[in-house]
């Protein structure tokens, strides 16, 4: 665990398998978080070496600096869409490898006053850079039953898109949604009373928010349409995603022979060793791919 912050790198023995950094490397790691995957990489570039770390929550980067001291590393402020503007203000035409971790870092989903999680009230915020963009509460008030319901169905894949979406309407009508315990509680009562152990109800609903709140798919789209340029020909790409939704994308960006060389034919998935000790590794599926 990176000093100063509670979340735990996932896949780490893998990572550094997949994007074998070597010394004299430059490696970026566009989803710095705090400074898990950065460190375990920095370490294996030697002092000729350079990694260079983006994070657009600047929560994040303030985080991962204490655990990145007196390392070979550059720290910016950027979402990982921009890699190739970074790199070009960098004076860096390309790199050896890029990793992208796409979920939410522990530190995160564990502040209340982000409204990430259902599992502790907080304001209804959801923004990984919170002086940008809007919020999930004003979404939530602004958009249509329609514009919901498939909201949730597109980036959730909530069967009861529809009925959540109502429900929220009618709500507020009489007060807005605000706090992230009143959303979880109204897509419970939405629902049928669940059989057996399951998810709870309210997790595909909050992951469609944030991901509209955040583009966090465009977001994607762009950095799998620049990375071909930002790496050098042997270069290595390395990218976790928690979702079908981001594992498709990058499974067929892979599939271009012409451009990659795939090193992952299956995703690789936490062993049982590291779900017992990081059960938020249950999700995580690794997909490399060598720039041909």
């Amino acid at each position: 665990m990176e000093a100063g912050s509670r979340h735990v790198p996932v896949l780490p023995a893998e990572v550094l398998a997949s994007l074998a950094p070597k010394p004299g490397q430059i490696v970026v790691d566009a989803t710095v978080g705090g400074g898990g995957h950065a460190r375990l990489i920095a370490q294996h570039l030697g002092t000729t070496g350079r990694l260079i770390g983006l994070d657009q929550d600047p929560a994040m980067l303030n985080l991962a600096q204490a655990g990145l001291a007196q390392m070979p590393v550059t720290l910016m402020q950027s979402n990982f869409d921009q890699l190739r503007d970074v790199l070009d203000h960098q004076g860096i035409s390309a790199v050896d490898g890029v990793l992208a971790d796409l979920g939410v870092c522990s530190d995160q989903l564990d502040d209340a006053e982000r409204g990430f999680s259902f599992q502790q009230n907080g304001p209804l915020d959801m923004r990984l850079n919170p002086t940008e963009g809007e919020p999930a509460a004003s979404l939530l008030q602004r958009l249509s039953e329609r514009d919901l319901a498939d909201l949730f169905w597109k980036y959730g894949e909530e069967r009861f898109s529809r009925r959540i979406a109502r429900r929220i309407v009618e709500t507020r009508r009489s007060a807005p949604l605000e706090t992230t315990e009143e959303l979880a509680e109204l897509i419970r009562r939405s629902m049928p009373r669940p059989r057996g152990r399951q998810i709870d109800p309210a997790t595909r609903v909050f992951q469609a928010l944030r991901i509209a709140v955040n583009d966090e798919l465009g977001a994607l789209d762009r950095l799998l349409a620049v990375l071909p340029s930002c790496l050098k020909s042997g270069g290595r790409a390395v990218i976790i995603s928690f979702h079908s939704l981001e594992d498709r994308r990058v499974k067929q960006a892979f599939r271009d022979r012409k451009v990659w060389q795939v090193l992952t034919k299956k995703p690789i998935q936490a062993s049982e060793d590291e779900l017992r000790s990081n059960p938020r590794s249950r999700s995580a599926k690794l997909r490399a791919a060598i720039r041909l």
